[in-house]
């Protein structure tokens, strides 16, 4: 019998392969074959019809940044069509819309795919918000909390200047059913008031900056007698000094 040989170089750049578990990955990030993948998943994730593997190909289209740099006269001069030109320059137009819920699975990251881009909704607004803790609190793994988060620190910047908001929408929000929290003051028990209001939404509580009507528990860790913490005891508001009590944590 033949043995077979497994290939040591990418059959498209050349590159050294590197093997994982008995497969083969070209780490080459320049690789047309693989930036092509990493383009027709994208376009497929925010479902921009007509932009396929034959249209890509034919588009030239080797970044995500060069979809959104094409104009209507370079897609109908390129495909030849007129009618499809202007189809596919509209598909992409309104691809800018897409919120980060969609977004975030269509940059090809390791284990963030649709489930864990709307757990992420739930807690958060924008990508700017996201870090390992938040990750967690969302109810992401180790291993896919590690990889956004690095993805975020050295890919990122790469199609930070794409035409989108990288603002999450919140698709099915959670019931405000344990009453509605006002922070006052800064907190110890969380690093910042975003990690503890996205913790507290998560446990089903509304979170407000002022303190409005509705506002029934105000947190006061400074131990500062502050402005908001007169006019709570005055209105009856429950008033706690460590957020931790509220949140189990």
């Amino acid at each position: 019998m033949t043995e077979i040989e497994a290939p040591v170089n990418c059959p498209s750049c050349n590159s050294v392969l590197e093997s994982v578990n008995y497969l083969l990955y070209c780490r080459n990030a320049s690789c047309s074959v693989k930036v092509s993948k990493l383009v027709e998943h994208f376009s497929s994730t925010l479902k921009i019809k007509g932009l396929g593997p034959a249209s890509i190909n034919k588009l030239g289209i080797r970044s995500l940044e060069q979809i959104y740099d094409l104009s209507m006269t370079d897609i109908c001069e390129t495909l030849d069509s007129v009618k499809l030109g202007e189809k596919l320059y509209k598909e992409i137009q309104n691809s800018r819309n897409a919120p980060l819920n969609v977004l975030l699975p269509a940059f090809s990251i390791p284990l963030i795919g649709k489930t864990a881009s709307e757990k992420l909704s739930k807690v958060c607004e924008d990508i700017e918000e996201i870090d390992y803790d938040l990750c967690r609190t969302a109810g992401l793994g180790d291993k896919a909390s590690t990889n956004l988060c690095e993805w975020i620190e050295q890919e990122f910047y790469q199609v930070s200047l794409l035409p989108f908001s990288f603002k999450f929408i919140k698709t099915s929000n959670t019931p405000v059913s344990k009453g509605t929290v006002c922070i006052t003051g800064k907190l110890k028990s969380y690093k910042t008031k975003a990690l503890a209001k996205n913790t507290l939404t998560a446990l089903g509580y509304g979170v407000k900056s002022s303190l409005t009507k509705d506002v029934t528990i105000l947190v006061n860790e400074s131990g500062v007698e502050s402005a908001k913490t007169k006019k709570a005891r005055d209105s009856g508001v429950q008033i706690i000094t460590n957020l931790l009590d509220l949140t189990g944590e």
